[in-house]
């Protein structure tokens, strides 16, 4: 009976150091993929900054050089619309 329980002492403890062994190495893959996460993750965060830049910078771009004009030139219709349509109405009466 002694025999069996030194054979399981020995056993328990020969696993202990495998998965204290195994612990660290897990520990030094974690570092690893953590400083993989930022040294990949930084590039890809500037990026998308650059671009929503870029995104920002061409809509004003579109804004003043398009939609802009085409509202003035829509109210421009518009005003003179309600004009003909004033003056229309006057002639009729």
């Amino acid at each position: 009976m002694a025999t069996a329980r030194d054979v399981a002492i020995i056993i328990l403890a020969l696993e202990s150091i495998v998965i204290g062994i195994l612990l660290v190495f897990l520990i030094f893959q974690i570092r690893g993929l953590i400083r993989l996460l930022r040294e990949e993750v930084e590039p890809i965060l500037d990026s998308v900054k650059e671009t929503t830049k870029t995104v920002r910078g061409t809509t004003a771009f579109v804004s003043d050089t398009v939609v802009s004009p085409v509202m003035r030139v829509a109210s421009i219709v518009s005003a003179l619309r309600r004009i003909i349509d004033f003056l229309a109405r006057r002639r009729t009466e």
